[in-house]
């Protein structure tokens, strides 16, 4: 008698969310979505407006222009995709975009907090947060485990 140990070593999906057949909850939608529109956002102020990045006062220069413009990039591409994969119901890719979008907003939360702009660190953070709680919800498991990192792709 086989029982449940013969599926051990296969790669079976922890979760029903990344079988593409079944609708995601709006909830996660709506997070996904929003962050990506914000993102986009964050693309087209560094691009047409990169004065908006900098203390008032602060020179705009060349190199400020050069992260700007890196800034467009990042942001742009995260957008496009996370808003693809959803599209296209790729649910192992979208967890991966979350996960990754998640910690880009951690980390930011942390530069934002060693170089003093307090007045942003809440909001990165709970969009961190907010990204963090989606990827654990698709995958079935939180960052932490590792099951989060090797099994979510059926």
């Amino acid at each position: 008698m086989r029982g449940n140990s013969g599926i051990q070593g296969s790669r079976v999906s922890s979760s029903p969310l990344l079988n593409p057949d079944i609708a995601l909850p709006w909830w996660i939608l709506v997070v996904v979505v929003l962050g990506a529109l914000l993102m986009a956002m964050g693309a087209g102020i560094a691009l047409l407006h990169p004065g908006m990045l900098v203390a008032p006062g602060d020179a705009i220069n060349g190199a400020v222009r050069v992260y700007a413009g890196y800034l467009v990039s990042r942001n742009f591409a995260l957008a496009a995709l996370l808003v693809l994969s959803l599209g296209l119901r790729a649910r192992g890719m979208l967890n991966s975009l979350v996960l990754l979008t998640a910690w880009i907003q951690i980390l930011d939360a942390g530069i934002d907090s060693f170089e003093g702009r307090w007045t942003i660190v809440p909001g990165v953070v709970v969009f961190g947060v907010m990204f963090l709680v989606v990827s654990a919800r698709l995958c079935g498991y939180p960052f932490w485990r590792t099951e989060a990192w090797r099994g979510s792709v059926g």
